[in-house]
């Protein structure tokens, strides 16, 4: 099977000259430069090739060469790699499955078998940087993935890894690991981590990049298997998942690629996730996904989905990010597959026709995106039920923001209006107040709140509900204020506590006002 061997006294090798050669997100982009630098986050590789070759007589001849060989996938002279990878050597890097060398000369050529990269990213745990293997992609093959393509980072994952929230655990589960990154987050925080993929390549990864990082083999366990079926009967306290939710014609014509296609019609893999994935949460555990939804002609989105989130019997929060109509989305899975229209265009044609006669036979007028938060109650209480479209710039990582919404919900649900009244709350310190003015107005007809962090959110306030958030210093009580406020508006304390108290449990949500 072509894929990197895990031997721990090669790996620690590996390790310590990835480590000596600087071979950092950071220093990679320094070496490459901004325009370069750029160029390839937009999949462009002439300006990076054009740079790394430059380098490869200076001080970062050791960046340079691994950039080329394992980034961009261009052939590079034995010596150069005998230098960058002084431990290990191409030897030992043929021995790990990383390289293919044409000859033992010092100028003959070793070529990547595999992409090796620098990864760095913040959650809500703190910073986290090491390296990670996955397959090659088209950027470095220059053709079409292969199905049982292992996929590397990108942006779905990243998402992931940020939205998470990361208190200490026990037991975590990723689900559909890939390449393993989600559950390397996990491990930072969680006692036991438990990674699962239905490809027996995607797991080879996983091991092999875990032992890259350093984790310790006893702290993680890899099963292969489909959706939840390797730990029936198990519960965790986490459940993490990158499931593979892409919406992909069942046609024996449009290739199904392992990292992304689930083998479901629709978006049938994600209802089953949502709806199933209780079975394996403890209570008071965390279930936190990504995923595709269909809008269909005539059903909102937040109905068809709430209908899920009703069936789950668990706290259910999603948050739409993204809307793609069918040709967009299409046109998304496509490229992403390798298949271009420059490249084949009868092959484009035909995928993209198969595309929209799916979604047409659903009546799907639309695609959502987002993150998919569950959560088993300890206790008998009002549960969560939320769904919203968050489209806007918001503050990563969010993980943080989901932990403290999370735990507002349960610190309301313990609390009626009169127990609220006895509360003392503040503003968050990343909220501040616009007030906009007719001139020659002494008040203001617009009030706004506005949440620096999380989701940043901006909400619009009355007179009275502007007032009480001006007040709360901590060292008055909700309901001492709303008296206040009733004697100076004229209207009596009861009517100013039916106008404010609803929108005030809203900011207590919303984090814009939190318990003192």
């Amino acid at each position: 099977m072509d894929v990197p061997v895990t031997e721990p006294g090669l790996v620690d090798a590996l390790r310590a000259d990835l480590e000596d050669a600087g071979y950092g997100v950071e220093h990679v982009e320094e070496v490459l430069g901004p325009v370069a630098a750029a160029a390839l986050h937009r999949e462009e590789t002439v300006p990076a090739l054009r740079a790394s070759a430059a380098a490869l007589t200076g001080d970062d001849a050791a960046v340079a060469a691994l950039v080329r060989l394992f980034v961009l996938g261009a052939g590079v002279p034995r010596r150069l790699v005998d230098a960058a990878l002084g431990r290990l050597g191409t030897g030992g890097a043929q021995a790990l499955g990383l390289v293919t060398a044409v000859g033992a000369g010092d100028d003959d050529e070793v070529r990547a078998l595999v992409d090796l990269r620098p990864y760095a990213a913040t959650d809500g745990h703190g910073e986290a940087a090491w390296w990670l293997a996955s397959d090659l992609g088209e950027l470095a093959t220059g053709g079409a993935l292969r199905t049982d393509h292992v996929l590397g980072v990108g942006g779905a994952s990243t998402t992931l890894a940020q939205v998470t929230v990361r208190d200490e655990r026990a037991r975590a589960l990723d689900l559909g690991t890939g390449c393993g990154v989600q559950a390397l987050h996990a491990a930072r925080h969680v006692q036991h981590v438990t990674a699962t993929d239905i490809s027996a390549r995607a797991l080879a990864f996983a091991r092999f990049n875990a032992a890259l990082t350093g984790v310790p083999a006893d702290r993680l366990t890899l099963r292969e298997g489909s959706m939840l079926e390797p730990v029936a009967g198990q519960t965790f306290d986490l459940v993490v998942s990158n499931p593979p939710f892409v919406i992909t014609p069942r046609r024996p014509d449009v290739p199904a690629y392992e990292y992304r296609d689930g083998g479901r019609a629709g978006d049938d893999l994600v209802r089953d996730l949502v709806t199933g994935v209780g079975a394996v949460l403890a209570p008071g555990g965390v279930a936190q996904m990504l995923g595709n939804w269909e809008v269909r002609r005539g059903v909102p989105w937040e109905e068809r989905v709430g209908a899920w989130l009703d069936a789950s019997g668990l706290d259910g929060w999603v948050v739409q990010r993204e809307l793609l109509d069918p040709a967009q989305y299409a046109e998304t899975w496509i490229r992403d597959g390798g298949t271009t229209p420059e490249r084949d265009p009868a092959g484009w044609a035909a995928r993209y026709e198969a595309w929209l006669d799916d979604f047409a036979s659903r009546d799907v007028e639309a695609v959502g995106f987002g993150v998919v938060t569950l959560r088993r109650p300890v206790e008998d209480r009002p549960r969560l039920r939320r769904l919203e479209e968050v489209t806007g710039t918001v503050r990563q990582p969010l993980g943080p923001a989901v932990a403290a919404a999370l735990a507002a919900h349960d610190w309301l649900a313990a609390r009626d209006d009169e127990a609220l009244g006895r509360e003392r709350l503040v503003v968050a310190p990343d909220v501040t107040e616009e007030r906009y003015l007719t001139p020659g107005d002494a008040d203001p007809q617009v009030v706004l709140l506005r949440q620096g962090g999380g989701f940043g959110r901006t909400v619009q306030v009355g007179t009275a509900t502007a007032g009480l958030v001006g007040a709360c210093d901590g060292e008055l009580t909700v309901g001492q204020v709303v008296g206040a406020l009733g004697a100076l508006l004229g209207v009596g304390s009861d009517a100013v506590a039916a106008e404010v108290l609803p929108t005030v449990r809203g900011l207590v949500a919303d984090g814009l006002l939190l318990p003192a």
